[in-house]
């Protein structure tokens, strides 16, 4: 399931930066997300990069039918673009996994975005 995070985040000289790259599992039934990673990243391209690697380590790690998104996503060249324009454009972008028992969010957003 992708979600984007829509809320601008600017001010008038442009996009805020760095961005903020987090990812946190969420157990069902449990009150607080355990992080996985979290990393600042100088420019939107860096902070996509960082992305792609914990989906795949996090995707690694998922049984074959539920990382099948986040294989999917990892070869989407035309979702990345779309990523990229929007953290170039100052709004925030997350991807979310899931499998029986968690869900995986992955998220960047410039930093002081409000989300």
């Amino acid at each position: 399931m992708l979600k984007f995070l829509r809320h601008r985040a600017s001010n008038a000289d442009g996009p805020f930066l760095p961005y903020r790259c987090t990812a946190a599992a969420y157990p069902l039934h449990e009150v607080r997300a355990i992080p996985l990673g979290s990393h600042d990243a100088a420019s939107p391209r860096l902070a996509l990069r960082w992305l792609q690697e914990r989906t795949r380590h996090i995707t690694d790690q998922l049984d074959a039918p539920h990382a099948q998104p986040g294989l999917h996503w990892l070869t989407d060249d035309t979702e990345h673009e779309r990523a990229l324009a929007y953290l170039t454009a100052g709004t925030g972008y997350q991807l979310t996994l899931h499998d029986e028992s968690a869900r995986y969010v992955l998220a960047v957003h410039p930093t002081g975005a409000t989300l």
